[in-house]
């Protein structure tokens, strides 16, 4: 018997990725979406948010981070008894909350993929999976869902403050870099002076700021990006104050311990070898 799946946010950008992805696997898709228009082939749309959970065997939440304690909070005790609610949102404390008072008849699944709408398939892509109620076998359904992803677990608090530096922090120093330099009136001349390290970056800020202005500000949101935020300020300001009364020996002593750390955990020389293999694939 086909399973069915409905996704809340079918509409938006990872709403479409997973509405491919179970139509690819052979599921029966049914879409909601109250702001988006659903696109595609092959998947039923629905007229309201209660009547699409109705008869699924799995729903998928793709909303906002803000909305989705709401959202479960609304459809959990109409889900059939044996339902499996999947939630993806990048800040997890409050929404492992709502997840654990939802009626025992619904069962939690609550990932995070480390991946945007541009992957073409699921196999090495990262998820990570954040227990609510049975660590077990909430991570036996995710990887029978997603076979061939990388999964970690880890709990709400310590995913979160991860979180904070590998997404909050890189979308944090991106949005203020693309907000410089959208204000450069001579950018074609920068271009053309630029070298490898300014073309990285700049096609890393590009790429980030086709993402939704909501999802960034959700991102950014997260409660814990502050300490490291703070941490980053602070050593920017230390760092230009120190260059500017000439306390070069201070410079020079950060960046070494900087390499020196790094190098406990990475090969800095093959990353180098990647950076440049990266610019040539693109260039080509």
């Amino acid at each position: 018997m086909t399973k069915k799946v409905t996704i809340i946010g079918a509409g938006g950008q990872m709403g479409q990725w997973f509405t491919k992805y179970f139509l690819a696997n052979g599921y029966e898709v049914t879409g909601y979406d109250s702001e988006n228009k659903i696109l595609g082939k092959n998947i039923i749309r629905a007229e309201s948010l209660v009547g699409s959970i109705l008869k699924a065997d799995y729903v998928v939440l793709c909303t906002p981070t803000r909305r989705t304690p709401e959202i479960i909070r609304l459809i959990a005790k109409e889900m059939k008894r044996g339902t499996y609610l999947i939630e993806i949102s990048s800040e997890k404390s409050k929404v492992v909350s709502s997840l654990s008072k939802m009626p025992a008849k619904i069962n939690p699944i609550c990932i995070h993929p480390m991946f945007g709408p541009g992957a073409k398939a699921i196999k090495g892509h990262n998820i990570i999976s954040i227990p609510v109620k049975d660590a077990k076998k909430e991570l036996t359904v995710a990887k029978s869902l997603f076979p061939g992803a990388n999964f970690v677990t880890i709990d709400a608090i310590e995913h979160d403050k991860k979180i904070a530096v590998i997404l909050g922090l890189t979308h944090l120093m991106n949005l203020v870099f693309a907000n410089i330099i959208s204000k450069d009136d001579k950018m074609s001349l920068t271009e053309k002076m630029s070298g490898t390290t300014f073309r990285v970056q700049k096609t890393l800020a590009e790429s980030i700021m086709t993402e939704s202005p909501e999802l960034i500000e959700t991102i950014i949101a997260n409660p814990e990006i502050r300490r490291v935020a703070e941490e980053l300020w602070k050593d920017v300001g230390r760092l230009l104050t120190a260059v500017q009364e000439s306390k070069t020996e201070e410079v020079i002593n950060y960046i070494k311990t900087c390499q020196e750390r790094l190098s406990e955990n990475t090969n800095l020389e093959e990353s180098y070898k990647k950076l440049t293999k990266m610019v040539n694939a693109v260039e080509k």
